[in-house]
C-alpha cells in the first residue's frame, strides 16, 4: 500500500483522463473495449492489451482516491 500512497494524484489524474479518453474519435478505446467485454467478443490479445493499457490508470486513480478517503488522519500525516 505504500507504493499506492506515493503515487501523485495530479499526474495520475492526467494519465487516467488522457489514456481513458484516447482517441476521442470515433470512440475512446476504453469504451470500445468495455463494450466488447460485455458482449463477450474480447478475445484477441491486442484487444485485451488495449483494455488493460487504457483502464489501468483509471483503476489506479480510483484505488488512490479510495485509499485517501478510507485512511484516517494519522495515516495521512505520515
Amino acid at each position: 500500500m505504500k507504493i499506492l500512497d506515493r503515487l501523485p494524484l495530479l499526474p495520475l489524474l492526467f494519465l487516467a483522463l488522457f489514456l481513458g479518453l484516447a482517441p476521442l474519435a470515433p470512440e475512446p478505446h476504453l469504451i470500445e473495449k468495455l463494450r466488447m467485454l460485455l458482449a463477450g467478443s474480447l478475445a484477441r490479445p491486442i484487444d485485451i492489451f488495449d483494455l488493460v493499457m487504457h483502464g489501468a490508470p483509471l483503476l489506479l486513480l480510483a484505488a488512490r482516491v479510495l485509499r485517501l478517503l478510507v485512511a484516517g488522519p494519522a495515516d495521512r500525516a505520515g
